[in-house]
């Protein structure tokens, strides 16, 4: 009776703002169309069709308000007005009852909050869809108190996130086999991976595990702040976090009252986010003004603080190749190798021909020439070229539709602190040290020590193998004998091919080196 009830209201919302007509003018069997034609008689559509899909994914409440943040990212996806409204989104919902939340606390720690808290703000000073968050001061086992911040997961959830997923599942089924677009947009993979980040977000171990892994890889580099996690007070609905102090990114006026460096900061903003993707792979993906402060307590001032780490991106080394490389083929203006990129990659068809890619992409790229290198937004390039991807049925990665949303935040907030930021001049000693590193004899090195626990493991082995063999008949051992020396000319020739080889190898590593070199330290 609920998913029915549930359902009608559904139907009902989608009829008051217009999405039937949204929805069926797309699809391919002519009498969708006409009924698409006579439901909108009588009804004032005459809003955008991005404000009226905004405006009802607002009115089904926050899981659908939480579907459409995940999907506006997706401009290989979407329409562009359509992915603009649905970027204006927020995760805005009423809190629940503090009595609820301290019912939550005490039962996920066994304990009574006033046991465990010397203080607690029954007010909470955050809420949004998937939990809220509380002050409180916590006792310590070493009796020294601790300022923290409480995350408390909103009750019930699972049920209702179910019962809607299952929804949108029927509904994406829809789209796939009535839509003329529906093959290509994938609904029901892009709901599937809408129920995992999800399902990840209903765990808050892991966004305790994921805040504590970023705070180990910024720890050296002074410009960052995370908070450290309680792991005695951290379970799947409460987490107990260090209260972070400071003001608020989005005002600008506060932190020049404070004396804060502004250009300063907007170039500490893109060394962070440059350092968390091309270093360490594993980077923040919700990056947002709500989600920044800047410290202004004199150990720590001018640096950022990060809070919310529910979203994080990964990248493999392949992945952190493709976009070096790309970015570098960008700014030399090699449309080639950008569209050679992707089609080796894998993401584009193999038939696709590379002189049709290429020229696709110069249409998206050379534009953006015209202008001093300060003007051009990485973050835009990366989305037009996902724009462009859709004549090509590019298959786009959700690790790097993660990195674009973040790079579009940070470039967005780093040239509204600073409108002269050059985002290249930041961004090319990641490159140029990602690059030489891949090809020079430290990768080599590195692949070495990577191996040597393997090797490690056989040695203390080969004594015993030795053994088993003098044990062995005369004739046996005659006959293996032979066939090590057989085996030994054949392993002879191939060390010599291989000694030669490994020369010709060095001195090519030295000649990339400098040309890489040269070629990167060149004015573009």
């Amino acid at each position: 009776m609920r998913r029915t009830l549930r359902s009608a209201f559904i139907v009902w919302i989608a009829l008051r703002y217009g999405l039937d007509e949204l929805l069926l003018s797309s699809f391919q069997r002519p009498w969708l169309r006409l009924l698409a034609r006579i439901l909108s008689v009588g009804r004032d559509l005459s809003a955008p069709r991005g404000q009226r899909l905004r405006e009802a994914l607002e009115r089904l409440g926050p899981i659908f308000v939480k579907f459409g943040q995940v999907l506006s990212p997706r401009r290989d996806l979407l329409p562009p007005d359509i992915a603009d409204e649905l970027a204006r989104l927020q995760d805005r919902v009423p809190p629940f009852d503090s009595e609820v939340a301290v019912g939550i606390i005490e039962r996920a720690f066994g304990r009574p909050v006033s046991e465990i808290f010397s203080s607690f703000e029954r007010e909470p000073v955050a809420s949004a869809s998937i939990a809220q968050v509380h002050f409180a001061t916590l006792r310590g086992r070493d009796g020294v108190e601790r300022e923290v911040a409480v995350k408390v997961l909103r009750p019930g959830m699972l049920p209702v996130i179910e019962k809607d997923l299952a929804l949108m599942r029927t509904m994406a089924g829809w789209v796939e086999n009535l839509s003329a677009d529906g093959k290509r947009l994938k609904p029901r993979e892009v709901v599937a991976e809408f129920d995992t980040y999800l399902h990840d977000e209903l765990d808050l171990v892991r966004e305790a595990a994921n805040a504590a892994q970023l705070r180990r890889n910024m720890a050296g580099l002074d410009l960052v702040l995370i908070p450290e996690m309680f792991w005695d007070y951290c379970a799947s609905d409460v987490i107990v976090m260090e209260r972070m102090n400071g003001i608020p990114i989005s005002q600008v006026d506060r932190l020049r009252a404070a004396g804060v460096d502004i250009r300063k900061l907007a170039r500490d903003g893109v060394t962070i986010f440059f350092t968390q993707v091309f270093r360490d792979g594993f980077f923040h993906a919700d990056m947002h003004p709500g989600n920044i402060q800047v410290s202004v307590e004199p150990a720590t001032f001018g640096r950022y603080i990060s809070l919310d780490f529910g979203i994080v991106g990964t990248l493999t080394e392949f992945d952190k190749e493709y976009l070096a490389q790309n970015f570098t083929a960008f700014f030399r203006r090699d449309y080639k190798r950008v569209a050679e990129l992707h089609i080796e990659s894998g993401w584009v068809p193999p038939q696709t021909r590379v002189d049709a890619l290429e020229s696709a992409i110069r249409g998206v790229c050379e534009p953006y020439f015209d202008r001093p290198l300060k003007e051009i937004s990485l973050g835009m390039v990366l989305l037009r070229l996902f724009q462009t991807s859709r004549r090509f049925n590019v298959e786009i990665q959700p690790q790097l539709v993660l990195l674009q949303k973040t790079l579009l935040n940070i470039e967005g907030l780093g040239r509204q602190l600073d409108p002269e930021l050059d985002l290249w001049s930041t961004a090319k000693p990641f490159l140029e040290k990602w690059m030489v590193e891949q090809v020079g004899p430290q990768k080599l090195l590195a692949e070495f020590k990577a191996q040597a626990p393997r090797y490690a493991k056989l040695l203390p082995e080969l004594p015993r193998l030795l053994h088993d063999y003098l044990r062995r008949g005369p004739e046996e051992r005659e006959r293996e004998l032979q066939e090590l020396l057989r085996e030994q000319r054949r392993t002879n020739k191939l060390l010599q091919a291989l000694l030669y080889g490994g020369l010709g190898f060095v001195l090519g590593l030295v000649v990339m080196q400098l040309i890489l070199r040269v070629r990167l330290a060149s004015p573009l």
